[in-house]
């Protein structure tokens, strides 16, 4: 096995109809771009309710139809919110935990001890993290994945990697294997994949490659290294 093969992210996504919720960090292959995307699927109509929306820096999960919610806790969140000269992605409300210890000068990691997998037995859906950080022309970022260590969900295991950015790649993680019920956890270190200099690029294969049925919302950002500058792309199914 070659440990640093590098897959396409539209191979990997189109061979799998339900990876769930996936985080990609990385950096452009011209070395100017922090990348950071982060979708959301879903199976139920409670979970498929959903659309993306950007408010004052931050990203949202919000009800499509607002009658139609049934249990909001696990699905309405802050995905996406920055702080200082670091953005925080995640696929729950731990990324308003994330963001309080940052503000108290505290860590991502500190910060991700205090938190579990989501209580949906019997999935025990991960919860997955990222944090980018851009400062003085610089760039770096860290994933998370706590997941439970059993069927039963008695315990919970917390796995953080720390990346030093290389050119033209990025890194993905999810929280479901495959689709099953119950529905297998992500099981690997996050998978390398190709990270392309054109957003709309980047964006159009990402989305065109998730399922179709079970596919909601997507947010890419490409943001300027030196200037912190972003550009951002969002697409919801449900308009």
């Amino acid at each position: 096995m070659n440990v640093y093969e590098t897959a396409k992210i539209s191979d990997i996504l189109s061979s799998n109809t339900y990876p769930g919720r996936g985080i990609i960090a990385g950096k452009t292959s011209d070395g100017k771009k922090a990348v950071f995307a982060y979708f959301i699927m879903g199976r139920s109509e409670n979970s498929r309710n959903r659309i993306f929306t950007e408010k004052d820096g931050a990203v949202f999960t919000e009800p499509f139809d607002a009658s139609k919610v049934e249990d909001p806790s696990l699905i309405i969140y802050a995905a996406v919110r920055k702080t200082g000269s670091s953005i925080i992605v995640t696929n729950g409300d731990q990324t308003d935990t994330v963001y309080d210890f940052l503000k108290e000068g505290k860590s991502f990691e500190q910060a991700l001890e205090t938190r579990c997998f989501e209580p949906d037995s019997p999935n025990w859906t991960p919860r997955i993290s990222a944090l980018l950080t851009i400062e003085n022309g610089g760039y770096s970022y860290k994933m998370s994945i706590l997941k439970s260590a059993d069927p039963e969900g008695s315990a919970c295991n917390r796995f953080t990697y720390n990346y030093s950015p290389i050119n033209g790649l990025g890194h993905f993680i999810h929280t479901y294997y495959c689709d099953g019920n119950p529905i297998p956890t992500f099981s690997k270190e996050p998978e390398r994949v190709c990270v392309a200099d054109d957003i709309d690029e980047y964006t159009n294969e990402i989305w065109n490659s998730l399922n179709e049925a079970n596919k909601i919302s997507l947010y890419v950002s490409y943001i300027d290294i030196e200037t912190g500058t972003a550009e951002n792309r969002m697409i919801n199914k449900n308009k």
